[in-house]
């Protein structure tokens, strides 16, 4: 019995270890590949990828993705692309095969630079309202008449309304402990939160109740977050822009914001303005104006003077992050972390 009981043991053992096998030589067997690949990438090139299969394992399906996204119509072994209106930066492609049950997905990437310089602005200082020096400001907009406010930190994160005249909390609630409040945006009278590193979101009525979370799926971060009536729009840290559905919280694709010379990282606190995004750079005194379609950066204000008004100003920890737009009275706001001050400005064109 004992003998029998052994072979039994191997046998089982072979069998996992055959399986184990198939799907690690599935998983090897594919890799995608640029056919044209060129250094420069332009406007009306386009680009060809084949999905290669070394073993001529054969494949179920494929479902291609760009950026995160879906690609209709795109469903076998090569992929043609015109790049004719497609996000600048690095464009991820991504093909996921099936077969017998098994997955895996390879990617490939290029890179397409605009040629195209970003304007210059300058701006002046319109009024100047007091701010709480004790917010960490992290999410900033108005709401009809209300200004809303997201403020970070450990043991400090909280939500809050605020009055403009007098910078006065009107009503907040706080997070967590545990919990580094970020970015905060407000669409169909529900007001959207991240997290930092928590990998999660909350969402509150207009008057802070707390109705609903959600987590992070592909992006890791939580920094600045904004929408355009329909989506949400959130940064994490890096160039990425993801665009997300406000009901199920999926996101669905992203842009990486590129200006002619680089790909720009670290972009933080957001707000949408006539259907650009403004957006703080992370330790910068910049205001990046960026195209959602396709990451363009099509101007930046530079606010570099603006921190000679604050007494407190840190280059690595007060900086500039926050940016509000008041479209009923066609209103900019922007502050910063524990600023004394906000300022409504005119951007100087």
């Amino acid at each position: 019995m004992k003998l029998k009981y052994s072979v039994l043991i191997l046998l089982a053992a072979l069998s996992l270890s055959s399986c184990k096998t198939d799907i690690d030589t599935f998983k090897q067997n594919f890799k995608l590949e640029v056919t044209n690949s060129k250094l420069k990438w332009l406007e009306d090139d386009t680009v060809e990828i084949s999905l290669i299969d070394a073993n001529s394992i054969q494949v179920d399906s494929v479902i291609w993705t760009q950026n995160a996204a879906p690609i209709d119509g795109a469903s076998g072994m090569t992929l043609s692309r015109k790049l004719t209106n497609q996000p600048y930066g690095n464009l991820t492609f991504k093909a996921t095969v099936y077969k017998n049950g098994m997955n895996h997905t390879v990617s490939t990437s290029i890179k397409r630079m605009p040629t195209t310089k970003a304007a210059i602005y300058n701006y002046s200082i319109v009024n100047t309202y007091k701010h709480d020096v004790n917010s960490y400001t992290q999410g900033l907009e108005f709401y009809g008449d209300s200004l809303y406010e997201s403020t970070g930190q450990f043991k400090e994160s909280d939500l809050r309304i605020t009055n403009v005249e007098t910078g006065e909390t009107i009503k907040k609630i706080s997070l967590p402990d545990n919990q580094f409040a970020e970015g905060m945006t407000i669409v169909n009278d529900k007001v959207y939160q991240l997290t930092w590193q928590s990998m999660i979101g909350y969402v509150y009525d207009l008057d802070l109740n707390k109705v609903d979370s959600f987590t992070y799926n592909q992006s890791k971060e939580g920094w600045g977050l904004t929408n355009d009536g329909n989506y949400l729009y959130k940064s994490d840290g890096t160039s990425k822009i993801w665009k997300i559905d406000p009901e199920t919280y999926e996101e669905l694709s992203y842009i990486e914001v590129t200006a002619n010379d680089r790909i720009v990282s670290k972009i933080n606190e957001m707000e949408w303005i006539d259907g650009k995004i403004y957006a703080n750079v992370y330790t910068t005194n910049l205001i990046m104006i960026i195209n959602p379609e396709n990451g363009l950066v099509e101007g930046a204000i530079n606010l570099n003077s603006i921190t000679k008004e604050i007494s407190n100003y840190s280059a690595n920890e007060n900086v500039l992050n926050g940016i509000a737009y008041d479209k009923k009275n066609d209103r900019l706001f922007i502050t910063g972390k524990r600023w004394p001050k906000m300022f409504e400005i005119e951007i100087v064109k």
